[in-house]
């Protein structure tokens, strides 16, 4: 793009703004036709990625104060005649002999022009950035506060403060628009990976919270009540039906992961325990069980089953 091209367009008109207006109105209108011509948008309609571009082209000199005040001066020298059409050679001494040393520097009107349009490019948004952090297993399911010290490219370090919702999943990730490197067009995105500390009882699968449940053998031989820990610090009863085998998986409705309208269950593994060492009256106890109980052949079909 020639320096000419430059002072010969009208960039509020471009951008839709006029000339008094403020730097809130031109960012405001900057914004608008960003969302409307933007390439994600336009799907390589060459004519709107044009008009994309030179809208921001516009903005990147209209939103920048000494960039504006030294297109409006080279601007009103043209419109006013002082700066011939047609795209005259110029050099530091000016046009036709007027002296515009003042106003394009020692370079010219080149060195004007690279300094509005950086070169013809348009202004780039601010780069990404990602990090990660941990929490409790519990905070991942009842939520909590998050703050996280972030450095984005060409700024200090800042602390950001955000909230990590209910439910979350390990690996899962949290998108802070606006929250990255700076940027002509406007800051990155700050991604958060959340990474979840196992915990020593509770596991996830899916919205349901599963853990396993020591019971003694008399337990799950003659039956019990017994109280179980939640993950919200209160405790439940569950019933030990008699004869209830090892693994078997008992339910708990509502106990699980809030998520959404969604809500979870306490799914509860039977863990049937046998002592060490058994002796004294134990002992004798379980030989009088075991006579008592002789007829009851628990592998009966097994060698019958392995041939299938």
């Amino acid at each position: 793009m020639a320096a000419k091209d430059l002072y010969e367009k009208d960039l509020y008109k471009i951008l839709g703004v006029q000339k008094s207006d403020d730097a809130a109105a031109v960012k405001k209108q900057y914004r608008k036709l960003a969302r409307e011509l933007h390439p994600d948008k336009t799907k390589g309609d060459k004519k709107l990625e044009d008009r994309f571009k030179e809208v921001s082209e516009a903005y990147e000199v209209l939103s920048d104060d000494k960039k504006r005040v030294e297109y409006d001066e080279m601007r009103d020298a043209f419109t006013s005649g002082r700066m011939p059409r047609g795209g005259a050679q110029a050099g530091p001494s000016g046009f036709g002999g007027q002296d515009f040393s003042d106003l394009f520097g020692s370079g010219g009107p080149q060195d004007i022009f690279s300094t509005l349009f950086g070169n013809g490019r348009a202004p780039r948004k601010g780069g990404d950035i990602q990090t990660e952090t941990s929490i409790s297993f519990r905070d991942s399911i009842f939520g909590s506060e998050l703050n996280l010290k972030v450095a984005p490219q060409g700024s200090a370090p800042t602390t950001i403060s955000t909230r990590v919702p209910a439910g979350i999943n390990d690996g899962a990730k949290i998108k802070l628009k606006g929250r990255g490197s700076p940027g002509q067009a406007g800051p990155g995105d700050l991604y958060i990976i959340i990474h979840v500390i196992p915990h020593p009882v509770f596991t996830r699968k899916g919205e349901n919270l599963h853990m396993s449940l020591p019971v003694t053998f008399t337990e799950a031989a003659l039956g019990a009540d017994i109280s179980v820990p939640t993950l919200d610090g209160e405790e439940v009863t569950v019933r030990i039906a008699p004869g209830t085998p090892n693994g078997r998986t008992l339910r708990v409705k509502g106990r699980g992961v809030k998520k959404g309208h969604a809500l979870g269950d306490l799914m509860i593994s039977v863990d049937v325990q046998v002592p060490q060492r058994v002796d004294g009256k134990a002992k004798k106890a379980l030989e009088e069980f075991a006579e008592a109980t002789k007829d009851f052949d628990p592998r009966a079909e097994l060698s019958q089953r392995a041939q299938a």
